[in-house]
């Protein structure tokens, strides 16, 4: 039986770099800790299997030293002003899925002649917060009258999401790597990150954290695009980074989502907090959480009422129930983009992109699923067949 001579240090870091104690793989690799000693070395089957168990690549067992990994876009995560280091296989593999889906819809974009984008790097740090955050509005053509006529800040986050995704901004929302339900993002590593590019701007929100949450995160991601600085970020209503570009994208998203000179009009003094945050929340159709920090904003809030206030608040919301389930095909469509989803299976269907790469960005197994998502996008062979005169049904 052929054993790898993998070095054992090389073992560890993979475990570790997972997440792992050694004895929560104890009973998968009943060895693990005689290999990691250098006593007994795996078969490359063990290895692949024990691969496949701490999402690390087949092919550095085969070196010398542990990889020094590092995200491939800028990082202005912090934790107490110090930068975060060791990243998770589960964020970056969600970054490098990213960057395949938006290379991907790069060169479809391409193909069909769609212009760049101007709002993509069209501002910067020097410019005024407030100005920024109208252009952002306008652009999304999301006032705040419309916020008020919808029933919750949940359908305000949804339309959100939709406007970004009319405005040519691919928004995938996802809790887990790919399709991989076991793989559950950790929103305490990570709350968002912007990939900037003038034909194919991409967010990612982090679809485990809390629906509030996901609504600064895809406002402060949206500044990142205004910008053209790609990043990620572990932003949220409350903090003050250090770092010039995240502390202008905080206070972007924070005026975008509750302009303070409407919320200082519409502030009561007199009554009590938590039920003018429940008031406020529902006329700006943001969260409670955003609606806390601009009343501190606008000096009506002393900072350490705030902070009190803030980890409340944020207590109370973790403890409520925001549903499971739901339609598998918009779940999909959500985590992949519609606007990606959309593309992809239309250029599947005309034949320029093959089923193989189609299945695995989109993370589906089954052509039934494939067909599926594409009737919940109103996409299917014989639209595109009325649409596109000479195209033939493809044999499957």
């Amino acid at each position: 039986m052929h054993r790898v001579p993998v070095q054992p240090k090389l073992l560890r870091w993979a475990r570790k770099r997972a997440g792992y104690k050694a004895d929560a793989l104890a009973r998968r690799f009943p060895k693990l800790e005689e290999w990691e000693r250098g006593e007994v070395r795996p078969t490359l089957k063990q290895l692949e299997a024990f691969a496949k168990a701490t999402h690390a690549p087949l092919g550095f067992f085969f070196l010398d030293e542990p990889p020094v990994e590092r995200i491939p876009i800028p990082d202005f995560r912090t934790i107490a002003s110090a930068r975060i280091d060791n990243p998770s296989p589960d964020l970056l593999d969600t970054v490098y899925l990213c960057q395949q889906r938006q290379d991907w819809y790069r060169d479809f974009a391409r193909s069909t002649q769609e212009p760049p984008l101007d709002f993509v790097g069209s501002a910067n740090l020097e410019d005024d917060v407030v100005e920024t955050a109208a252009a952002i509005r306008r652009h999304l053509g999301f006032d705040l009258e419309e916020r008020r006529q919808l029933a919750t800040w949940t359908d305000a986050l949804r339309r959100f999401i939709e406007l970004a995704d009319a405005l040519g901004v691919l928004v995938m929302v996802s809790g887990v790597v790919g399709s991989n339900n076991r793989r559950k993002l950790d929103p305490e590593e990570f709350r968002g990150f912007a990939l900037a590019d003038p034909v194919a701007p991409l967010i990612f929100v982090n679809g485990a954290d809390t629906k509030a949450a996901q609504m600064f995160t895809l406002a402060h991601e949206l500044a990142h695009l205004w910008l053209g600085e790609s990043g990620i970020s572990n932003a949220e209503a409350r903090t003050a980074p250090d770092q010039t570009v995240e502390r202008w994208c905080n206070r972007v998203a924070a005026e975008l989502l509750a302009p303070l000179e409407n919320l200082r009009s519409e502030f009561d003094v007199h009554a009590d907090l938590q039920d003018e945050l429940q008031r406020l929340a529902r006329r700006f159709k943001a969260s409670t959480l955003v609606i806390l920090r601009r009343i501190y904003d606008a000096g009506l809030l002393t900072r350490d009422a705030m902070w009190t206030a803030y980890d409340a608040e944020l207590a109370r919301l973790q403890t409520l129930s925001e549903g499971s389930g739901g339609n598998f095909y918009l779940t999909l469509g959500a985590r992949a983009s519609k606007r990606f989803a959309r593309a992809i299976v239309t250029s599947t269907l005309e034949g320029r992109t093959g089923f193989t790469e189609a299945f695995r960005l989109l993370g589906v197994k089954k052509m039934k699923t494939f067909d599926d998502l594409g009737d919940s996008l109103g996409v299917s062979l014989e639209k595109i067949n009325l649409c596109i005169p000479g195209i033939h049904p493809l044999s499957r």
